[in-house]
């Protein structure tokens, strides 16, 4: 147990969701006695009012900015003026409150979405600004990004101490397994294990299968951002990641074999790729806190399929 949390009051925007369950869960082993989970019918993050209560009634030392709007290609196609405004208002009104009200640090997390569409792969954090992020989700990755100008514009001005973290695509037990809503490996587990159950013989993806991901278990995750919150004061963003790439081609056909598929899996190009490759250089972050992912990517989809198995009937859905 770590006196560092045991001394702070911490709120964590998201904590219910589902990498905040891990975080809370995980700040809890680290001893912090002081967490406060705002829920979205109490405390409307979006609107003004909501967050000058939310730091009137817990007077925290640190939040732990993790709500957000967010959702697969498709889920951005439908929503991209709520996911743009939404995010951007969240961020921009917790990080001026806190400024406002002497809030000791504020750990924002950006999304790998807000890197632009062709930029050098490993994408490392001082190319996050040369280029425009790929289309289907660019509202959502700019209004994540924008927290990472008004965190240094605060530090520059106010000596705010703010810190920006952008995280690969997150997956492992306990995710949004909503084929509308869902991201890339929730999706394909449920898809996987309906067709196997079904006896279906071909499946049918979108896309060709040829972009490449990262992903990063939850786990690891919530550990890279509580280390970066306490020993972690520097202006710069920082990725998490695992540093390795692989192809939704190749990711599909793990997940198949997990999930005990053995029909055809096919592709449907009219359906869009999204960004072409995405890896992050994940150098920085093991330097400046010495965060390295525990868990490789087969190890933790078994976990996750296994999960998925064992409460299907009990899944966690998210609707806009």
């Amino acid at each position: 147990m770590s006196s560092f949390w045991s001394n702070t009051r911490v709120v964590v925007t998201g904590g219910a969701g589902f990498l905040g369950s891990y975080v809370v869960e995980q700040l809890r082993a680290k001893g912090c006695r002081d967490i406060f989970i705002p829920r979205s019918n109490e405390y409307d993050l979006v609107q003004m009012d909501a967050v000058k209560q939310l730091y009137s009634d817990r007077t925290p030392d640190m939040v732990i900015h993790l709500a957000a709007r967010v959702g697969g290609i498709g889920a951005n196609q439908a929503n991209p003026g709520k996911f743009f405004y939404d995010n951007l208002m969240m961020g921009a009104q917790l990080i001026e409150v806190g400024r406002q009200r002497g809030l000791k640090k504020f750990v924002a997390l950006g999304t790998i979405c807000a890197y632009p569409k062709f930029a050098p792969i490993p994408f490392h954090e001082d190319e996050i600004w040369n280029g425009y992020p790929e289309e289907t989700n660019a509202p959502y990755g700019l209004a994540k990004k924008m927290m990472l100008v008004q965190s240094q514009a605060y530090r520059e001005q106010y000596r705010f101490n703010s810190i920006v973290l952008f995280p690969v695509n997150l997956y492992g037990p306990r995710d949004n397994f909503d084929l509308q809503t869902s991201h890339v490996i929730p999706a394909l587990i449920r898809k996987c294990v309906t067709a196997q159950e079904e006896g279906r013989p071909t499946l049918t993806l979108w896309g060709d299968g040829s972009p490449t991901r990262e992903f990063l278990y939850v786990e690891d995750a919530a550990e890279g951002i509580l280390l970066a919150a306490e020993h972690y004061n520097g202006d710069p963003p920082v990725n998490l990641g695992t540093g390795e790439e692989v192809s939704i081609r190749n990711l599909a056909t793990m997940i198949a074999a997990e999930a005990g598929f053995t029909g055809q899996i096919a592709w449907d190009t009219t359906k869009p790729n999204g960004q072409p490759r995405r890896c992050l250089d994940v150098s920085r972050a093991k330097e400046q806190f010495g965060f390295q992912a525990r868990h490789a990517l087969r190890e933790g989809l078994k976990k996750t399929v296994q999960w998925f198995h064992a409460n299907s009937k009990m899944l966690r859905e998210v609707h806009f």
